[in-house]
């Protein structure tokens, strides 16, 4: 691996542990040439969600913000560079065939952002987590080395059900975007106004139903461990623990997402990914005789 490879690799390992702990444990079960791609992917969307969410510039710097950085992506793709994060995007979509259509839907989701706030529909969310969440489990899923094509579903269901769960934790912080991510019609039917910033009973309604809704995502993604080779499985598995555990911490501060963020202690996600280093694992018992399914199928 040249200087540039490994530089790149370590940035994208400092950039998952800071920003997505959750992923960070989940991808430490991994033997190191796959955790390091996990690292590269998350790396790569969490640069270009900061250009759309973190600081005080304008929707138009920003939208010229995130073209200027999804050109020096595809640059980098065709051509090479010498930024070291993008060379091991690249490096990575190349020994892991991923599909570059995965990262033009992505950014496409992430200019989506920058020009609308709110959804009217369930349809609606997901329609824009098709693109934002769905595909990240779509890129993910080639580094993870599926055995059966039916991992595939899943894998998008968990990408999903993680930025449904972000959404239900960071109301405050959207709100404080300009944001409104849970569904408009469902505020209706519950009479709840997130604006208020007040746990109501109203509000209680609306999240618990929303939380049972992520919970069920949860279940159709856990479905896809049977699908993955043995140290792939407690990887998915510790992350999707960890995740759901959001969801009940968020469920023990009585829906309280307004005045502070539903977090797992560090310490909680070590012991977590630790001991599904050491148990049996629920994925497929033999890696190395299973085919790798990871390229979409699209006649299954």
């Amino acid at each position: 691996m040249t200087d540039l490879l490994h530089g790149g690799y370590r940035a994208c390992a400092r950039l998952t542990w800071r920003y997505g702990t959750t992923y960070y444990w989940g991808a430490a079960i991994l033997p190191r040439a796959q955790r390091r791609h996990v690292h590269a992917v998350y790396a790569l969307c969490r640069l270009a969600d900061d250009i759309v969410d973190v600081g005080d510039q304008d929707a138009e710097s920003r939208t010229r913000a995130l073209e200027e950085f999804r050109g020096r992506f595809r640059s980098a793709v065709d051509h090479g560079t010498s930024d070291p994060v993008l060379a091991a995007v690249v490096d990575t979509i190349n020994r892991r065939q991923i599909p570059l259509e995965c990262f033009d839907r992505f950014f496409a989701a992430m200019a989506l952002d920058l020009v609308q706030n709110r959804y009217r529909t369930w349809a609606d969310l997901c329609d824009y987590m098709e693109g934002s969440a769905a595909v990240i489990g779509e890129m993910m899923l080639p580094i993870l080395e599926p055995t059966s094509p039916a991992a595939f579903a899943p894998a998008r269901s968990l990408g999903v059900a993680f930025q449904l769960t972000n959404f239900l934790r960071d109301v405050g912080e959207d709100l404080d975007r300009g944001r409104v991510y849970l569904p408009t019609e469902d505020l209706q039917q519950f009479a709840a106004e997130p604006e208020l910033r007040r746990v109501t009973p109203q509000w209680r309604r609306l999240m618990s139903f929303e939380v049972e809704r992520n919970r069920r995502l949860y279940e159709q993604a856990a479905v896809g461990l049977a699908h993955l080779p043995p140290a792939s499985a407690r990887c998915v598995d510790t992350a999707l623990v960890l995740y759901r555990a959001i969801l009940d911490r968020i469920e023990a501060a009585d829906y309280d997402v307004f005045s502070g963020r539903a977090r797992v202690p560090t310490l909680v996600k070590a012991v977590t990914a630790t001991r599904r280093v050491m148990r049996s694992p629920r994925g497929n018992p033999d890696r190395t005789s299973a085919p790798n399914w990871s390229k979409r199928d699209r006649s299954a």
